[in-house]
């Protein structure tokens, strides 16, 4: 089948963002778990192995993080900040579970799938995928197979965690956006452009996704201190969180059905692996912290950044806490991961 190849990245945009509402359509009508992110990543997966040019504008892509990092700040309460005091102890439990991932996918994927230890320990990398995929192309690896590997576990991890969630009986069928008013426009308009402002101050210093992170922090001391009451129109986050579903599929584009092949197994097992410990590493510490045993396994699955933030926040777990661990989990791999690089790497 010959899929149509826009010519251009605004009608490629528009043509994956319309697959992706097709998907979340789709998804809808089977009452599937989160339905606007799993149907959108699934079909637009689908789309870009079957040969389509899928992908989605920068500026877009911004904007649908600004969208949705202001509301999940608007999720941020008086209760969160009193139980920001306990979160150290889950920092510990994250360090942890990302030197156990590390080492234990990197002996699975040596041992069972034939990789060297170096492409082993990267295609291993509980996130920080650009960073990852840079050093892999600076060590003359094979991206590819990194590349996809990675690609399987994301999407693996956005479509499990839901149904997970849902097994441990948390309810999926509230409103993706907090109770409360909506949001008057001038009110938003501000927001939106100090969200702005604070996301491009955040990416000169390095911070990951920026654009998500930076509105967060606005929404969140706005609604804290009670300046900027209210939430979101449900009309302007549902197509956020759509072309962040359709986001997580283009991952597939441009892939060939050989390569996924090749890299299907190794990803499905580094992902039943991760969720493995990811259980495991939460329940001592939803014990110890008195919290869902399914909030904390949110926090700590290593899935997408910005997927599991979104996720977190239709899950109804409280936004501050899921984006701090998964923040943690990018600077721990950020110091970890080149000392074991470099032990790795033939003498």
């Amino acid at each position: 089948m010959k899929w149509p190849r826009p010519p251009s990245d605004t009608l490629t945009t528009v043509f994956t963002v319309c697959i992706g509402a097709v998907g979340a359509g789709i998804g809808w009508l089977l009452n599937a778990p989160i339905y606007m992110l799993l149907g959108p990543a699934v079909l637009v997966s689908l789309a870009g192995l079957a040969g389509a040019r899928m992908g989605v504008s920068l500026p877009l892509r911004n904007i649908c993080f600004v969208v949705i990092g202001l509301s999940v700040g608007a999720g941020f309460d008086q209760n969160a900040v009193d139980a920001m005091l306990r979160w150290p102890l889950a920092f510990v439990g994250m360090a942890v579970l990302v030197w156990a991932m590390l080492v234990l996918s990197r002996w699975l994927l040596a041992r069972f799938f034939g990789f060297d230890r170096r492409a082993a320990l990267l295609a291993s990398a509980p996130g920080h995928l650009s960073f990852v995929l840079a050093m892999a192309a600076d060590g003359g690896d094979n991206v590819v197979r990194i590349s996809t590997t990675q690609s399987v576990r994301l999407l693996s991890l956005t479509l499990v965690v839901p149904f997970v969630a849902l097994a441990m009986g948390v309810d999926l069928g509230g409103s993706i956006v907090p109770d409360g008013p909506v949001m008057c426009g001038v009110t938003l308009l501000v927001m939106a452009v100090l969200s702005v402002g604070a996301g491009v101050l955040l990416g000169r210093i390095r911070v990951p996704a920026p654009m998500l992170i930076g509105p967060m922090l606005v929404s969140s001391l706005a609604h804290v201190t009670g300046l900027a009451p209210g939430v979101l129109p449900l009309w302007l986050v549902m197509p956020a969180y759509v072309v962040l579903g359709a986001l997580i599929g283009t991952r597939f584009s441009g892939v060939r059905l050989d390569d996924l092949t090749k890299g299907l197994a190794a990803g499905l097992a580094v992902t039943c692996l991760a969720v493995g410990l990811a259980l495991l590493g939460a329940i001592p510490v939803a014990m110890a912290l008195g919290m869902p045993l399914a909030h904390i396994l949110v926090a700590f699955a290593p899935g997408g950044f910005e997927t599991m933030i979104a996720m977190g926040s239709v899950l109804g777990i409280s936004p501050g806490f899921v984006a701090a661990c998964h923040m943690m989990r990018l600077f721990i791999l950020s110091a970890v991961l080149p000392l074991m690089l470099a032990r790795s790497t033939p003498r």
